[in-house]
């Protein structure tokens, strides 16, 4: 099985790959030769291949549906600010999805999340109250899992599963803010024939 992942580069791009592209999505042919394109969020109505995100501490959401349409996306705090699963949602549907289900990977968690003041209470404006957190010493924090469920939800997904797992201090996991890795958790997502 061949896999499909993007540069990710912590926004709200959507790349549509091997499917007729609704407007507004950009497309990517994979065997065109091209390097991939920018974007953190894939989906595809296609099958015979996995779509895959790359994580550290930011969340990775795996997305399908009964239509066949599935996606996957990787959501940091710049691209759950710029609604990068909403616009993910949105382009399932484009394609065809009516009932979207989705997992959350592991991710950083609000114990171990220190965030400034002023761009928290930007991220509350957007998410609500529900994402401010506190860290394990006390400073403020996002809580990123509560802000990916609440995205889902008033996107219309279903939250199927959910790791409940904090990278930073839960040993196994890759984290690059809370121990500098380099390497990385792979989320991978694909249509089963």
């Amino acid at each position: 099985m061949a896999v499909r992942r993007l540069h990710q580069v912590h926004a709200a791009g959507v790349v549509v790959v091997d499917t007729p592209v609704p407007d507004g999505a950009r497309s990517w042919v994979p065997d065109s030769g091209d390097a991939p394109p920018d974007g953190d969020a894939l989906v595809a109505s296609g099958g015979g291949f996995a779509l895959a995100v790359l994580t550290a501490d930011c969340a990775s959401v795996a997305l399908g549906s009964s239509e066949g349409v599935h996606g996957a996306a990787h959501v940091g705090w710049r691209g759950l600010a710029a609604g990068i699963l909403a616009r993910t949602i949105d382009t399932m549907r484009d394609l065809g999805a009516r009932d979207v289900v989705a997992g959350l990977g592991p991710c950083i968690g609000p114990c171990c999340y220190e965030f400034s003041p002023s761009d928290l209470d930007a991220l509350v404006e957007s998410g609500g109250p529900g994402v401010r957190g506190q860290t394990t010493w006390g400073r403020p924090s996002l809580d990123l899992p509560a802000a990916v469920r609440g995205q889902l939800t008033r996107s219309g997904a279903t939250l199927a599963a959910d790791a409940d797992t904090c990278t930073v201090c839960t040993p196994g996991y890759f984290s690059h803010r809370g121990r500098g890795d380099e390497g990385r958790q792979a989320l991978l997502v694909w249509r089963h024939p």
